[in-house]
C-alpha cells in the first residue's frame, strides 16, 4: 500500500538522501568573492536609520560599521555573485527531486574579529558546512543546511556568518483557515455597527445644518456641530468606483474579488464589497443594494453589510459600455 506522503502526491523522502547531501560537506558555494561596494558611510547611515540605531560609534571622522551589517557588505543584489560555484544549487536541486520543495531561513550566527570601517574592501568565500540528518517538524520533514562565509580585508579575517534553512517537503496538513476580521469599532462609530447587528444601514445625520455624512464622525463636516441623529438608509445605491482586489492574498479572503465605493440614494458613499455578478462584470453605475451576511467565528456572531447587484443590472451596464 502506498504510504500517506505517496497518497498526498509528494514523493517519501529517500533512505539515501542524506548521504548523497553530505557529499556536499565542505564544498564550496563561492570562491574569491568580493563585495559590490566597500565599506562606506551612505550605507552605515541607511542601515542606522533603519534599525534606529544613534550610537555615535556610526558617525563622524572615526565612524564604524555596526557589526551586525556584516552580511550587507557581501550580498550580491538582484543580479547575485559571479563567485556561486553551483555546489549549493546542485544540493538544493537534489532536495527539490525528493519533494523537498519548500524553504525557510532558521537562525544565523556571526563572529566579529575586528569593527569594519569605511574604504575597506570586502572579499569573502563560502562554503557548505554542514547538513543534519533528516528532521520532521511541524512545517515538514527535511534537511537543516548551514552555511559559513568567512569574511576579509585582504589577508586578515575580520567575520564569519552562519546561515542556516531548512530544506522540506510541506507536511500537506490542512490548517484550519483564518478567522475573518472584525472591524474596528470605537465611541465614534459604534452606533453604525449596532445598527448593522439589527440589519440596518444607519447614516449620521447633523442636527443643526441636516447634512448626511459616512463614515461616521464626531462633528458635522459642514458645520462643525457636535449634535447628530441617524437616518436609515433604503440600501439602494450605485457604483461609483471600484477595485479587483488580486494580490496580495489577504488571510479569510479569496482573490480575486470586487471592492466598490458605493453611492447610496441618500447621496453619501460606503466602501463594502460588490458581490452577485463575477468581479470582471462590476462596472461604474451599477445598480446595488445592500445585502447582510452573518459569520461566526470563536467571538461570536459578526453582521457585515455587502452590495448585492440588481439581477440583469450588469448586463445592461456593460451593453451600455
Amino acid at each position: 500500500m502506498a504510504g500517506e506522503s505517496e497518497q498526498r502526491g509528494v514523493r517519501p523522502l529517500a533512505d539515501d538522501l542524506g548521504v548523497r547531501l553530505r557529499v556536499y560537506e565542505g564544498r564550496p558555494a563561492a570562491r574569491a568573492g568580493t563585495g559590490k561596494d566597500p565599506v562606506n558611510l551612505p550605507m552605515i547611515r541607511h542601515w542606522c536609520e533603519a534599525m534606529g540605531d544613534t550610537s555615535p560609534a556610526y558617525e563622524g571622522p572615526d565612524a564604524v560599521a555596526p557589526p551586525t551589517m556584516l552580511q550587507a557588505w557581501t550580498m550580491g543584489g538582484l543580479c547575485g555573485h559571479t563567485a556561486r560555484t553551483g555546489a549549493y544549487d546542485e544540493m538544493l536541486t537534489l532536495l527539490d527531486e525528493a519533494g523537498c520543495t519548500s524553504i525557510v531561513a532558521t537562525d544565523c550566527e556571526q563572529e566579529y574579529l575586528r569593527p569594519l570601517r569605511p574604504g575597506d574592501e570586502i572579499a569573502f568565500d563560502t562554503v557548505i558546512e554542514s547538513v543534519s540528518d533528516r528532521k520532521t517538524t511541524k512545517l515538514g520533514t527535511g534537511y537543516f543546511v548551514t552555511t559559513r562565509t568567512d569574511v576579509r580585508v585582504g589577508d586578515e579575517l575580520v567575520g564569519t556568518h552562519r546561515f542556516r534553512v531548512l530544506k522540506y517537503a510541506p507536511s500537506g496538513r490542512r490548517r484550519k483557515p483564518p478567522p475573518r476580521p472584525r472591524p474596528v469599532v470605537n465611541r465614534d462609530n459604534a452606533g453604525f455597527w449596532e445598527g448593522v447587528a439589527e440589519e440596518r444601514l444607519l447614516v449620521q445625520r447633523c442636527a443643526d445644518c441636516g447634512t448626511l455624512r459616512h463614515p461616521w464622525l464626531p462633528g458635522c463636516n459642514a458645520c462643525g456641530s457636535l449634535d447628530w441623529d441617524t437616518v436609515e438608509s433604503s440600501g439602494e445605491g450605485t457604483v461609483h468606483s471600484y477595485v479587483v482586489m488580486h494580490h496580495p492574498p489577504f488571510p479569510a479572503f479569496d482573490p480575486p474579488y470586487a471592492v466598490g465605493l458605493v453611492e447610496l440614494a441618500e447621496g453619501v458613499r460606503m466602501v463594502s464589497n460588490v458581490v452577485g455578478v463575477p468581479y470582471d462584470k462590476v462596472r461604474i453605475g451599477l445598480p446595488v443594494r445592500v445585502e447582510f451576511r452573518r459569520y461566526e467565528d470563536a467571538e461570536g456572531a459578526l453582521t457585515l453589510p455587502v452590495f448585492r447587484a440588481a439581477d440583469g443590472a450588469a448586463g445592461a451596464v456593460g451593453g451600455e459600455a
